[in-house]
């Protein structure tokens, strides 16, 4: 498994899949890197010389952003549409959907598991929920 900008890339896969585990590099960016490198895309990554891995390496932290310096740009704009108090930055706060998608059903992603609100049916349900609230007698 090499290992490139801290991140370890599989070893038995083509190149150009294997770079896409590097965060901020996609298939037309991984297709790009190969190209510049001068290295056949369809090479195993553990097949690779140490001089085109050194290749690759100075490709990308010359020409891309990646990792933590990625994720960091990404995590500012974020926290910036919060505090200017954007349509956006609200629905990033609200953990809602940011994209305008609809919310009265689906969104599960973004709002997480269903909550109940209202009443509860069944004799059964009532009795557990009483017994949950009344404090324990001692």
């Amino acid at each position: 498994m090499p290992r490139i900008l801290g991140v370890d890339i599989p070893g038995k896969k083509r190149l150009e899949y294997a770079l896409r585990y590097i965060y901020g590099i996609g298939p037309n960016n991984a297709r790009d890197i190969v190209a510049k490198a001068n290295i056949d895309p369809a090479k195993k990554t553990d097949e690779l010389t140490d001089d085109e891995l050194s290749r690759i390496i100075g490709i990308i932290q010359s020409n891309y952003r990646t990792e933590g310096d990625l994720r960091r740009e990404v995590a500012q704009n974020i926290r910036r549409l919060i505090s200017i108090g954007s349509y956006r930055g609200v629905r990033h706060k609200r953990g809602l959907p940011v994209r305008g998608q609809r919310t009265s059903t689906n969104a599960r992603t973004r709002k997480g598991p269903r909550r109940t609100v209202g009443a509860m049916r069944g004799k059964e349900a009532r009795s557990e929920a009483r017994s949950e609230s009344a404090p324990a007698k001692a």
